[in-house]
């Protein structure tokens, strides 16, 4: 018996994880908010006929307007971006509110900022699941499963993702693009911690081509996602961890690395013919203006996107690797994300998450619970495992040999 208030639920991911919410009979009221209370009601509105939700507007700036939503919930679901301006004001209202807490954040320097607040949640007895999505989130899930029933320790991981052709994109989904192409990318390699740039030499240095299964062959470049900087802190034994991705079709994705490179992306207002403009502004706007026509030009028909981790340690002291492979040909971000953000957050309802405390998924979700959970809403969406989604785990032993493992295991 859980009400569940989805912020920024009428948004790509968060009206996702709003349907999923509502296949879930654990889930008895269902509030979705946004800023745009015509998007939270167009939510409302894909909804099952017959689901107990309401719309709301709400402020995520605002601490009064955050409280007022918040009030009487069980669980937040914070979906709303960027959450570099977003994730941790929204945290701080859900423990100021005594409300559990999970988000999709994805974003490197926000996770740290509200990693730091977990002896403030901890004290407040509120328990608070950060990066619960595809990456970090599933990706998080997956080395924890390695770690706890398929390796006796694990000591690399490498996790790689792409994305695209998602029906839409909107300004919030670009500027956290940009940031990844701005902000230092951690990497944790021989049990050290460096920083490159992505579009640096440093970077290309790292940058290499991946395989996805169900979408073809990419290049990959180094992604600040928090995966590479809580790994570390919750794998005994952990030596390595990368985290590396790209947006497809490349030519979409390259002109948003060009704009960044050439200085395009700033935020100091700047004037031109006695208006003033601010340069990510008008970058944003000019990506988005080409999309369709890069779309169409690439061939590009309909969403997509794969996960791929790899991860490796030792079993009875042979060298083993598991490489799990999420495809799908039907769905993109929206799907990838927030499903499993409304997975976890049934499972905080219903008190399978740790805490209290503001915790990253591999120390606060059991994996294989997590994951069936998942793969039911993702059934019920019409988004599961079919012809076009398909889950691939592989485990290769020291000689090279290749072997399918079914889930569950």
């Amino acid at each position: 018996m859980a009400r569940i208030v989805v912020l920024g639920g009428g948004g790509g991911v968060g009206g996702v994880a709003a349907r999923a919410l509502a296949t879930a009979e654990e889930v008895t009221q269902l509030v979705v908010a946004d800023s745009r209370l015509d998007a939270a009601r167009s939510t409302i509105g894909s909804l099952p006929e017959g689901t107990a939700a309401t719309a709301c507007e709400v402020d995520a700036a605002s601490p009064e307007s955050l409280a007022a939503v918040l009030a009487g919930a069980d669980v937040a679901l914070n979906c709303v971006g960027p959450f570099y301006r977003f994730g941790p004001p929204v945290l701080r209202a859900a423990i100021e509110a005594g409300v559990n807490y999970v988000d999709v954040c994805d974003d490197l320097a926000p996770t740290r900022v509200m990693l730091e607040l977990h002896a403030e949640a901890e004290r407040r007895g509120v328990s608070c699941l950060v990066g619960m999505g595809n990456s970090p989130g599933l990706a998080n899930v997956l080395v924890k499963l390695c770690a706890d029933q398929l390796l006796e320790s694990v000591d690399e991981v490498d996790i790689f993702h792409i994305h695209g052709g998602e029906e839409s994109e909107g300004p919030a989904v670009i500027k956290h693009r940009i940031q990844a192409m701005i902000d230092p990318v951690p990497l944790f390699l021989d049990g050290e911690m460096i920083e490159v740039q992505q579009l640096g030499p440093d970077g290309e240095a790292h940058t290499q081509q991946v395989d996805f299964p169900g979408v073809g062959s990419s290049p990959v470049y180094p992604y600040p996602h928090p995966e590479t900087i809580t790994l570390p802190q919750h794998i005994p034994g952990l030596r390595h961890a990368t985290n590396k991705g790209a947006i497809f079709p490349l030519s979409y994705f390259a002109l948003t690395q060009e704009m960044v490179r050439v200085g395009a992306c700033t935020t100091s207002p700047i004037e031109v013919n006695g208006a003033s403009v601010i340069p990510i502004e008008f970058s944003v706007a000019h990506i988005l203006s080409r999309r369709a026509e890069l779309l169409k030009q690439a061939g590009v028909q309909g969403a997509a996107g794969c996960l791929k981790v790899i991860v490796r340690g030792l079993n009875a002291g042979e060298r083993q690797s598991f490489t799990f492979s999420l495809s799908s040909r039907s769905s993109g971000a929206g799907e990838g994300t927030g499903i499993p953000a409304a997975a976890g957050a049934v499972m905080m309802a219903l008190g399978q998450v740790a805490g209290p405390g503001v915790l990253p998924p591999e120390a606060a979700v059991s994996p294989l619970p997590l994951l069936m959970r998942a793969l039911k809403m993702a059934d019920a969406l019409g988004a599961g495992v079919g012809e076009s989604t398909k889950i691939e785990i592989t485990r290769e032993d020291a000689q090279g040999h290749l072997t399918q493992i079914p889930l569950p295991f």
